[in-house]
């Protein structure tokens, strides 16, 4: 499948009315490859587990080599792979636009850019310059309007519909409100919007089925399988100290090993770009 054929099935996931795109965040090649061998055609990253893994904090921009390293190890893989880049790491859109191109080198086909409610034209900028640089990758425009709490009030709302508006004039192939999950607010948006609604799924809110009547175009679930993972190691460990058998799925050892392939050679992964 060649890389155009590739890009435009991974923009029809976002056009499917009353189905929206429910995309899983893998953190390793091993979480990765065990959510594409249940079938899930497209994998998301998680900004959140990259920087938990290697000790740093998540949305400071401490992770853009971490982060291109696991788009090598997983983009060549055959699932359509987007990546979580926070911020793109950097203020200058010539920078943030030379991020995507290397992930673009690497097979990615799809960006999240959080605006991490900073100016909205900088964020808008960046927005133009990646797809400039990088005209077929899918750019995912999010606004933490909502992330951040200060969006429940009627001057949130506006905030954000304005925020939206400047992304999507600036190219953005689809717009991300973490942290909305009232139903009417969800839908007053889908209306507004011609780019597809990209809502972070939570317990607490909606169901898949409901996102999708409210006209939801994707779901993602962000850092809620890393952290869950998290807690059912912990939950077995306190098992098996009380003398009980941990309950829950545990692939066996080969099943393992035999999603493991060789890892790309060492060295800079900015040599590939």
């Amino acid at each position: 499948m060649n890389a155009e054929r590739v890009v435009t099935s991974f923009a029809a996931l976002h056009h499917r009315p009353g189905e929206p795109l429910l995309l899983p965040n893998a953190w390793d090649h091993a979480s990765a490859a065990a959510l594409a061998a249940r079938g899930w055609p497209a994998i998301a990253t998680t900004s959140l587990a990259v920087a938990a893994a290697v000790g740093l904090p998540d949305g400071q921009a401490a992770t853009r080599e971490h982060t291109l390293r696991l788009a090598l190890t997983l983009g060549s893989e055959p699932y359509l792979l987007s990546v979580d880049a926070e911020n793109g790491f950097a203020d200058d859109p010539d920078d943030v636009a030379e991020f995507a191109r290397e992930l673009w080198a690497v097979g990615v086909v799809g960006i999240n850019l959080e605006d991490g409610l900073g100016p909205a034209a900088r964020h808008a900028a960046k927005i133009a310059a990646v797809k400039a640089a990088v005209p077929g990758l899918f750019v995912n425009a999010r606004t933490d309007t909502y992330w951040s709490g200060d969006g429940d009030g009627a001057d949130g709302q506006t905030e954000t519909l304005r925020r939206l508006d400047a992304y999507q004039q600036a190219g953005a192939d689809g717009v991300f409100v973490p942290g909305l999950t009232d139903p009417t607010r969800i839908a007053v948006l889908v209306r507004h919007l011609d780019a597809p609604l990209n809502i972070l799924y939570s317990p607490a809110g909606p169901t898949v089925p409901h996102l999708a009547d409210l006209g939801v175009r994707r779901i993602s679930l962000g850092s809620l399988l890393y952290r869950r993972a998290l807690g059912a190691a912990l939950d077995a460990v306190a098992d098996i100290a009380a003398g009980r058998t941990p309950a829950g799925t545990t692939p066996s050892y080969d099943e393992v090993c035999a999603s493991a392939r060789s890892a790309p050679a060492s060295g800079s992964a900015n040599s590939t770009g």
